[in-house]
């Protein structure tokens, strides 16, 4: 049941719902639930992974660490997971957690629209109207020999019943304004 509450939450806080609250009213994390969070990212989930990377993006349920967010979301990115490469590209974007970098923006915004997300194919094509020819081939080229590693631990904690899909971008980082 506990993690029921933690998957329902979980969808308030990650599918930007927070203009249903006021700041004060916005659900929080318990330090149980954000436990289970973490220990599911170590364990190598990488759903789990790029909702931590979220939560420090955000400053949800933990402390903001923009360092940490880039690490949660790049090791959930690295696996292939589409959201985490969207938002591993807006951190390169932004300059948030990493230098400004648009090449690795572009690679990481390019992997996650090739997995369907709208939301990358639009930034991808907005970052290259700033980039010159030779920085794009550059990162067409890195997302062309990426190869996602695999690195779920057979002895994850997470059972199926857990597997929920959590809508993990949140509407209003829009890195265009």
């Amino acid at each position: 049941m506990r993690i029921l509450s933690y998957l329902l939450i979980a969808v308030f806080l990650l599918s930007g719902c927070s203009s249903l609250f006021g700041e004060d009213e916005f659900p929080k994390f318990t330090p149980e639930q954000v436990g289970q969070i973490i220990r599911w990212a170590e364990e190598g989930d990488a759903e789990a992974q790029s909702t931590l990377g979220l939560m420090y993006h955000y400053g949800k349920g933990v402390n903001q660490d923009h360092q940490l967010a880039v690490k949660w979301y790049r090791r959930a990115a690295e696996q292939g997971f589409a959201e985490a490469q969207y938002s591993l590209g807006t951190m390169y974007y932004l300059g948030k957690g990493v230098p400004k970098d648009f090449v690795l923006a572009y690679k990481w915004y390019n992997l996650a629209a090739a997995q369907g997300n709208k939301n990358a194919t639009k930034l991808r094509d907005d970052i290259a109207t700033k980039m010159i020819p030779s920085q794009i081939a550059e990162a067409q080229k890195l997302a062309r020999i990426f190869k996602p590693k695999e690195e779920q631990n057979p002895h994850s904690t997470r059972g199926k019943e857990d597997l929920e899909v959590i809508p993990l971008i949140n509407p209003k980082e829009n890195p265009k304004k």
